[in-house]
């Protein structure tokens, strides 16, 4: 059984979200980042971490590529195509989109206070905006790569919800739409269940 560590309010809501997708059994522990629970599997102390047997692995992204090609599930094959444009999309969210979150978040609370540069955050905004628009231009049916939900849809919508948290400006209405297709699904609304 795999094991997830990390709070539901963080990255891990894609693990938990991917795993009610795939329909698998797991433990779930919502440790705090560099917890005493988290730095013993993860020296950096960073979440989430995944848990299997004696294995840990650190990092959403890597989690997410790790249990959907074991499953065979919300990822293209390894080696086509689609599975490098599936990447370029994954790539490219966590660079022009959740890396702009992190930013923001890491000069509104992370850093200490005296490293803070908030006056970052109003272009941070304005570039995020400009980066969802571009995106929802290239989304290709239902889900960002056409029919199917995959692993870059998994993050993009955590990073939507993350971004309203954040009080980031508001989407286009097309990307409204997309999000509701993805929180309308029941993998989604148990893994919000979880932090209930």
């Amino acid at each position: 059984m795999y094991k997830v560590v990390g709070g539901v309010q963080s990255r891990s809501f894609r693990v938990l979200w991917c795993l009610e997708e795939l329909d698998l059994p797991y433990e779930h522990l919502a440790a705090m980042p560099r917890s005493a629970e988290v730095t013993a599997l993860s020296p950096l102390g960073k979440i989430p971490v995944l848990v299997e047997g004696d294995a840990i692995i650190p990092d959403s992204t890597a989690i997410l590529a790790y249990l959907t090609d074991k499953h065979g599930q919300f990822t293209c094959p390894a080696g086509t195509l689609e599975r490098a444009r599936q990447d370029a999309l994954t790539f490219r969210i966590l660079d022009e989109i959740d890396a702009t979150l992190w930013t923001a978040a890491r000069h509104s609370f992370i850093l200490p206070k005296d490293e803070r540069v908030p006056e970052v955050k109003p272009s941070l905004k304005l570039e995020y905006a400009r980066n969802i628009e571009r995106l929802t231009g290239e989304i290709r049916g239902p889900f960002l790569m056409g029919d199917a939900l995959t692993v870059p849809d998994i993050i993009l919508g955590h990073c939507a919800g993350w971004a309203r948290t954040a009080n980031f400006p508001d989407a286009p209405a097309a990307f409204v739409d997309y999000l509701r297709r993805l929180r309308g699904r029941p993998g989604f609304k148990r893994a919000v269940a979880r932090g209930a």
